[in-house]
């Protein structure tokens, strides 16, 4: 199944508490649970932003989960290619 990103532009997102964190994730995992060709891998944190990781089967789903969610999908984009540092990819 394909891989996508999504951009999420949320003020103050670096300095959430365990407890944000916490409840971001549940309501995450609450909405992912009707959703079962959607799995979030995980997610990046800057200062105003969250970069997440999805495996699903189209785009849409991905935007989909952030609209049942109520939190907001700035951008969503298939991922073609994985590289590392040893010029190596997938």
């Amino acid at each position: 199944m394909p891989k996508f990103g999504m951009e999420r532009g949320i003020p103050g997102a670096g300095k959430w508490s365990e407890t944000d964190v916490a409840e971001v994730s549940a309501k995450s995992n609450e909405v992912l649970d009707g959703m079962p060709d959607v799995r979030w891998q995980e997610s990046y944190v800057s200062d105003d932003k969250l970069y997440c990781v999805y495996v699903a089967p189209d785009a849409e789903s991905v935007r989909e989960h952030a609209r049942r969610g109520g939190c907001p999908a700035d951008s969503v984009w298939e991922v073609r290619r994985v590289i590392d540092p040893t010029g190596g990819g997938r």
